[in-house]
């Protein structure tokens, strides 16, 4: 059986080189929404499936064939470096992350060990190690951003206000800078790793930061996301910066050493161009919109591709993550939809 020639599109829009077509990824493209998914989640919990490499990397590659996207992205969790690292955490269905022992002093935060990939995340390198025998399309590596990672490890769980997290940052400086510094390193050596395994890009998900004002974020996190950019630039491989709500720290981002941004669907690809971001961007679909009538759906994807290819740099992509009322023919009809708008671009 002949292997398929790799797709490398998705990497030419990182770096703003030329493509025959825009190239889709959606995040979270694995899970619930497919029923292969839903079976192989009814034998293992979801830590499990990360434990067993050949699991995750099935679980990985199936939206890849099953929708025709050009990328595919490792299946795991933001959580999935902290319990070696001393995180009691658990993912608790309807809930998310729990976390049994939250930060709330500097004594804390110096109990926490250094994560050691080889030692303590074996099975992620595996995972990478088998999806890049088996893909045709990059694979994209990820880390929690240490904001969203300290803001579920201080508040012990998901959070609408993200008050402790903040009240921390505010009265306990030594103790945040000492928490931005553990999870800075660890996001560093985290992704590392993978590239090393052989991820081809990383995403830095930093779901929850857009809580912050922007003087917060400059004095609070630009430091640490500036070292983590700084350091992944000696991997070699393209990297991509997203949140939720963060429309207002654009410009702080584009200020930042990473090759992408990404939108979430609040800020339209044209007032972030218009606000003098000059990166690639990455978005930014409503994911609601996959409940949509077609006629809408397709109305709001030509929009998005009209904005996205009138400069060179666009990934295609939702503006938060698939949800489990998606339709898979939908999404498969939206892929081929995408695939087909603006050939040789």
């Amino acid at each position: 059986m002949t292997a398929k020639p790799f797709n490398d599109t998705f990497l030419k829009a990182c770096r703003k080189e030329a493509t025959d077509h825009v190239p889709v990824w959606y995040m979270r493209q694995a899970g619930r929404y497919q029923p292969e998914y839903r079976a192989i989640r009814a034998k293992h919990s979801f830590f499990e499936m990360n434990y067993i490499p050949e699991v995750c990397a099935e679980v990985t590659r199936l939206p890849v064939e099953q929708l025709g996207v050009d990328a595919a992205i490792l299946f795991a969790d933001i959580m999935t470096p902290l319990k070696p690292i001393g995180v009691d955490v658990n993912i608790e269905s309807g809930i998310g992350p729990v976390i049994a022992n939250p930060i709330q002093s500097l004594a804390d935060v110096q109990r926490l060990h250094e994560l050691e990939p080889e030692t303590h995340v074996p099975y992620i390198l595996e995972s990478i190690k088998i999806l890049r025998q088996q893909l045709s399309v990059p694979l994209i590596g990820f880390a929690g951003a240490p904001f969203t990672l300290a803001s579920y490890m201080i508040e012990g769980g998901p959070s609408k206000h993200y008050h402790k997290t903040k009240a921390f940052m505010y009265t306990e400086p030594q103790a945040w800078q000492a928490l931005m510094d553990r999870l800075g390193d660890l996001t560093i050596t985290y992704l590392k790793a993978q590239v090393a395994a052989g991820a081809q890009a990383v995403q830095v998900f930093d779901s929850w930061v857009g809580a912050l004002n922007d003087e917060d974020y400059r004095e609070y996190i630009t430091p640490v996301m500036t070292r983590i950019f700084h350091a992944l630039k000696d991997t070699g491989v393209p990297t991509i910066y997203f949140g939720i709500g963060a429309g207002h720290l654009l410009m702080d981002w584009n200020a930042l050493p990473v090759d992408v941004v990404g939108l979430d669907w609040r800020t339209s690809i044209t007032t972030a161009r218009e606000m003098g971001v000059t990166k690639t961007l990455q978005g930014n679909l409503d994911p609601t919109l996959l409940l949509a009538p077609w006629e809408k759906l397709e109305s709001k994807a030509k929009e998005i591709l009209d904005e996205g290819t009138r400069q060179p740099g666009f990934i295609f992509n939702l503006g938060h993550g698939v949800f489990p009322d998606a339709k898979v023919e939908t999404l498969q009809k939206l892929t081929q939809f995408i695939h087909s708008y603006k050939r040789n671009l």
